[in-house]
């Protein structure tokens, strides 16, 4: 599987481990269950996710504050989603 990925590809998913749990809680999964099947708009939305700094990350995540634009505010809540069956 990871043989044919694509070196942007790879980059995303190297990027997505952080070694912080409260913010790999949400990446792992999506790395692993939905990211090589979401669409190009999603992966995107995923990458600048992932080129985002940690402190600001959990902030979002944390509903601590908002994130720049709506779209990824919506994503975030995606990826809670995913994690929490919400």
């Amino acid at each position: 599987m990871y043989d044919e990925l694509t070196l942007e590809e790879r980059k995303v998913i190297y990027r997505a481990r952080r070694g912080l749990k409260e913010i790999d809680v949400y990446f792992d999964p999506y790395v692993k269950q939905h990211y090589l099947q979401a669409d190009a708009a999603e992966r995107q939305m995923f990458a600048e996710l992932v080129e985002q700094e940690d402190p600001d990350l959990l902030d979002w995540f944390m509903e601590v504050s908002e994130p720049p634009r709506p779209e990824l505010r919506t994503f975030i809540q995606k990826l809670k989603n995913y994690v929490h069956g919400e």
